[in-house]
């Protein structure tokens, strides 16, 4: 399968600014455990909700689909990163580095599998120990929940998603959240280029 590779991927504005430094700057040596790499993932998904947020307030009228739908796209994005799926053509040379961090950071974390169940880590990760991207994806899959309440971390009261996506009866809550807590967009699980070709659409 393809992972992150496509021609001429066109980023919009927005993932041209995304606030990843938390990410680029990430030292493998340090990170000893998948909740070390979930810390800095979080302050990532933190800050860039900030930088949104205030960018919002100043220029409302260029985010067209609203703050949540903005909040999910980068969200969406930052899972995209830590998956190795990001198609962003910016610094190559950043992004290779960046690929190459996330790389030792989900050895040591495969590694750290092993030593708790050997079997059950080689049966579910044995044809993937050059890129991890299957661990990857279950890592992404199990702590999406915290780095969505992170990334809308502050958002004010009236702000709501473009559609009802919350299973719960309650629907869509404020605060760009569900009724139940859960995460209120599959973006995430969307393709990015298609993410991006609606993005660019709204201009």
């Amino acid at each position: 399968t393809n992972k992150g590779k496509s021609e001429g991927a066109c980023a919009p504005y927005r993932r041209l600014n995304l606030c990843d430094q938390n990410l680029e700057h990430i030292d493998p040596e340090k990170i000893t455990s998948t909740h070390n790499l979930l810390v800095d993932v979080l302050l990532g998904a933190q800050y860039e909700g900030q930088s949104i947020r205030t960018q919002y307030q100043q220029k409302k009228d260029d985010y067209k689909s609203g703050l949540c739908t903005t909040l999910a796209r980068s969200f969406a994005d930052i899972g995209d990163i830590i998956r190795g799926k990001d198609l962003f053509l910016g610094n190559n040379k950043e992004k290779k580095q960046l690929e190459e961090n996330l790389k030792k950071i989900f050895k040591e974390i495969y590694e750290q599998l092993v030593k708790k169940n050997k079997e059950k880590a080689e049966t579910d990760y044995k044809d993937d120990t050059e890129n991890y991207y299957q661990l990857r994806e279950d890592w992404w899959d199990a702590n999406r929940q915290e780095i969505w309440n992170s990334i809308i971390c502050g958002v004010e009261q009236n702000e709501k998603y473009f559609k009802d996506t919350c299973s719960s009866k309650g629907g869509t809550y404020e605060k760009c959240r569900c009724h139940s807590g859960s995460v209120l967009t599959n973006f995430d699980y969307v393709p990015q280029y298609l993410r991006w070709f609606e993005e660019w659409a709204e201009d």
